[in-house]
This record gives structure tokens, sequence and C-alpha cells, in this order.
């Protein structure tokens, strides 16, 4: 079940082939409007105030939607061809576009979580943009099994007015929520329906909840009052808002290959079974040859303005691709600003750098070459210095139908190198396929690990999963993990948001034990510190994880022999491929 599997994905188009619709279908767009007491929702503002006095804020809003369904005017109930969405207010996705037969129609309905099928089936056979691929929606248990159905969370003041955090996980089968909403519906060619979500009324209607009283998180444990509340308080916090016929869009066609050679090699791209199927960039498809002439410049110090670094200096392959030392040296042994960040499945992100300032590797490639205390070279200095190396043009002769060694040319060349850099063999996942066994204390961390820290329902683990669970170790997002505050802001720096204050991007677990130092600013030299860190030295701040911040300000209060067994279990994650020993 967990063996790995070859993937060969070209990424190639073939062109003027599209996917038509059916003609007795039409499409049909569903927009979500998320309100708080009847006014639009603002995250991360503490403007919200429940019945009982509880000043509260919302950072966190996704659900996941599935078996939408429309009742005719006879009373038939008709599908909808592509009934499931992932929802999610703090990444603006607001929308599910599908398509449903023309006709008249009184009533629609859809369910907050999955079918028990859907539910529990392989995750990782779902494409890139699907609503259900746990990379997108960050929305899936893999070791606890299924998927959260809705996550909310948040920071609220309690009763001694002290920034406090809430945890809501939504999920299990039996929670599955059913949505009925009346409507008249005339739908001819292209309609749009606005369904408004409030919060107020999930929180408050008819149940009261309270983070006081009832608890500040949840894990929909079989009995928990909370989740019992959630789910009985949904189906009253949805309502139509607006019906309309819309104007016929037109779909963007995916971007074309740019300068591929007459004769190339397709890159058959390997990983393992359990991994969610990563979203490659179609305009720049994985073949050999540009890999080769990828790896051959991230290894050449010729990218750098006195020839002495190379993009390995800094990302180091037996190491790995990070550095060891707390900031990496640059030309003139000038030192970077932040931690080398280490560099594999990288197929699977969308933000890069420790802020997420750039969204593709072939853009950020070119920040470290220009950076001045890093590479310190112009991207018109390298053009002029690769086209004067005889061994560059045949190399990009070979990846590139032109030949052509410009700016555009070497982010591709780089950035398809960097995308076959994938790290999915380690003892833990040789013991998940069954040709290991984990130690009992290996054993013991990994329960610690993806165990939450709930004391109301006598759970006390060390909660590593919210950021860095799946199979990739990590969730790709960006949180503010309670280290002391310094000079850099991190993402805010970037988006301008206080609300992004001393938030900075979660690195994958899996190799994390040839990875140290760690943290953006290097300043946790072992494994046995970053422990320690979560287990008793949290500096809480207004932008706090809630994951983080619902703990008490004693911390979690891991005993050594535990603190231990975590270390001994992250261990575990170490690929070989990428490691000197």
């Amino acid at each position: 079940m967990h063996s790995n599997r070859t993937l060969v994905f070209f990424c190639l188009i073939l062109l003027g082939t599209q996917c038509l619709q059916a003609i007795e279908t039409a499409s049909l767009r569903i927009s979500f409007k998320h309100l708080v007491d009847s006014k639009p929702l603002t995250l991360d503002s503490l403007r919200y105030e429940k019945n009982d006095n509880e000043r509260y804020s919302i950072s966190r809003l996704s659900y996941l939607i599935s078996e939408l369904k429309f009742e005719t005017s006879e009373g038939t109930w008709i599908p909808v061809e592509a009934d499931t969405a992932y929802i999610d207010a703090g990444k603006r996705i607001f929308e599910m576009d599908t398509a449903l037969v023309p006709g008249s129609y009184r009533a629609v309905r859809f369910s907050i979580g999955l079918s028990e099928k859907v539910n529990h089936s392989d995750p990782s056979q779902y494409p890139g943009l699907h609503p259900l691929n746990p990379n997108r929606n960050q929305l899936h248990w893999t070791w606890a099994t299924g998927y959260i159905f809705l996550a909310l969370e948040g920071r609220f003041y309690d009763k001694e007015q002290n920034l406090n955090a809430y945890v809501y996980h939504f999920a299990n089968d039996e929670n599955k929520t059913v949505i009925n909403l009346p409507l008249q519906l005339t739908h001819e060619v292209n309609s749009l329906i606005e369904i408004e979500f409030d919060i107020e009324k999930l929180l408050g209607f008819p149940n009261t909840l309270s983070f006081h009283e009832d608890g500040k998180s949840t894990h929909s444990h079989e009995g928990d009052t909370i989740a019992a509340k959630l789910r009985q308080n949904l189906p009253a916090a949805f309502q139509i808002n607006n019906i309309q016929q819309t104007v016929t869009e037109v779909a963007e066609s995916m971007a074309k290959p740019i300068d591929l050679p007459i004769k190339y090699t397709p890159y058959p791209f390997k990983m393992s079974r359990r991994f969610p199927r990563p979203e490659f960039p179609t305009d720049n498809p994985l073949i050999e040859e540009r890999i080769a002439l990828g790896e051959t410049l991230f290894f050449d110090p010729q990218l750098s303005r006195d020839k002495t670094i190379s993009c390995a200096s800094c990302h180091q392959s037996d190491q790995a691709f990070s550095d060891s030392r707390i900031l990496s040296h640059g030309v003139s042994d000038n030192l970077t600003r932040r931690h080398s960040m280490p560099l594999f499945n990288l197929a699977w992100k969308k933000d890069f750098f420790w802020d997420g300032r750039v969204p593709t590797l072939r853009e950020q490639v070119f920040h470290p070459i220009e950076d001045p205390n890093e590479m310190g070279f112009t991207k018109e200095e390298l053009v002029a210095r690769l086209e004067g190396d005889s061994k560059y043009s045949e190399l990009f002769s070979a990846a590139f139908a032109s030949g052509e060694i410009t700016q555009e040319t070497i982010g591709l060349a780089l950035e398809n190198y960097l995308l076959t850099l994938v790290s999915y063999k380690s003892k833990f996942d040789d013991a998940a396929a069954g040709k290991a066994t984990l130690t009992d204390q290996e054993k013991r961390g990994f329960e610690l690990f993806i165990t939450e820290y709930e004391p109301r329902s006598g759970r006390y683990g060390a909660d590593c999963f919210h950021c860095h669970g799946g199979a990739l170790f990590t969730d790709h997002q960006f949180h503010n993990n309670g280290l002391p505050q310094g000079e850099d802001k991190g993402r805010s720096e970037f988006t301008l948001r206080t609300a992004d204050d001393f938030k900075f991007s979660t690195p994958s677990l899996r190799n994390v034990s040839l990875t140290a130092p760690y943290m953006h600013d290097g300043s946790l030299e072992t494994l046995e510190d970053v422990i320690r860190h979560y287990n008793e030295d949290i500096h809480p701040s207004d932008t706090l994880d809630p994951n983080l911040a619902k703990h008490p300000q004693t911390g979690l209060r891991l005993s050594e022999t535990d603190q231990q067994a975590l270390v001994a279990f992250l261990k575990t994650l170490a690929d070989p491929q990428y490691s000197s020993d």
C-alpha cells in the first residue's frame, strides 16, 4: 500500500483540445460570503463579541462542501457535474464552478463534510487543483484518518482579559452535516448563486458556544460537546443571499511549453504513493536535458560576481540542501539575513523564501544571484558570462529549441532541476511500508507527534501535526511560532499586514536531523532545543498561532523522556540520499 510509485509528468499540453461541456448542462457558479453578525468577515480582527461578552477574532475559516444537488419544481433532486468544493476565507477561495441541467429549481442541498467512503479514500489520488488534494486544502488528518470538515481558529480574551486562542476542528463521519436551503432558480445558460455563511450563528444559534465554558479546542472526538453544538448550529448559519444570471466566461487555457526542443527525454518524476499529487508548471515540463543544465548551473560558482559562490555553497547536498552555519556566507564573506532553507519537495510549494514573497522557483533563483550579500551579480552580467563559456552553448541547445542563453532560459533550467529534488525515503517511510520497525521510543515519539494537547478530552500530546502533518510534514503555510521577537517581522514585510507580523514559512520536518541549526534565524542549535522551545519557551504575542496560543502559559510540560522520544522519532525522517553518512 505504501510502496513508491513512478509518475511521469511531461506536463505537455495537446494543443487545440479542450473539455467541452455537455450540451444538456449550463454553467453554474456558487459564491460563499462569510459574515459575522450579518457583517462581512474581517480576519484577524478582535472586533467580534459573543453573547456572553467574549471578544474574539477569526484567523482561519476553511471547510469542505460535497454532495451538491438541486431540487426541481417537481421534487426531483438533480446532481451537478462537480459536487465537491474547498472554501477558504484566508486564501480567498470563495467560489465553486460546476454545471447543472437547465430548469426550474426550488431548493439546494449540500453537505459540510464528506461521505464515509470519500472521507477515507486515498488522498494521493487527487490532482493538484482538486479540492480534496491535501496539499491544497491542508484539511487532511493523514494518520487520524479522514479530513477536517471545517476548521475555525482564532483568538479571544479570557476572563482575566489575557489574549488566548481557540481551535475548532470539526470532523469525523458522524459529523457530516446536510444543509438545505430554499431558492427560486430558473437556470438557463449561466447562473450565480450567492450563499451567506454567518459565523456568529455557527457559534451562537440555536446553541451558544462559549470559549470559557465549553472549551477552546476540539478535534471532534466521540461524544464531544463542542462538535455536537457545531453540528446542530451549522444548518441555521447558511442562507441564500442572491441569485442572478451571468455572462459566459471564457476559460483560460493552460500555459504552453516554452521553447521545448525538438528532441527531448521526459523525466520520470518519482515520489511516494502516500504523497499528494503535485501541480507542475505546464509551461516548463520536466525533461532531462533541461534538468542537466539546471544542475550544472546550480553547482557553478560562475553565477556569483567573483566566481566563488554557487547556489550549492549555501544549499549543500549532503545536508538536505541546507547550510550548517547560522547565516550563510556570500561574496566578500558577507552574511545573509536569514538562515538558508533546505531545498527538497519544492514541487509542492507555492510561496518561496521564509516570508513567501516569491510565487515561482524561476523567479526565486535570481534573488540570491542579485543580492549583494549573497552572489552579487546582475542578470545581464550573468547572461554575458555564460555566453562566453563554450560548454553552456551545448547545454542550452539541448534544453531549448532556440538554444539561447537568456534570463528566462536560465530561470526555467534552474526551476526544472529544483523540482526534481524529492525526499520520500526514510526509516519512517520504510516502517509505514512494513519494511522496517520503529523502536518503542520512536513509536512513542510518533504518538506524541500526532496527538493534540487537549486536557479537556484527556489528551496530552505534543500537537506537532497541526503545522507539520501529512506525508510532507509541512502545511506550507506561515505561522508565528513563538520565537522571541526581533527586527525581522517576517511575512508582514511583504504583505504589509500587521496580522502577519513574525510569521514565517513552515519547513518540512523531513530530514530535520540533517538541517541544523533551526528556525529562520538559526537561533536553535539542536533538535532538543527545538522541542524545549515548544514545550516551555513560547513567547506570547498578538499574532502567535492559535494552535500554540491555546496551550497553557506554563507550556506542554512534556517529561524529559517524552522529549527524547520526540527527538528519536524526528530522526527517523532522515533520507539517506541527503546525508553524508
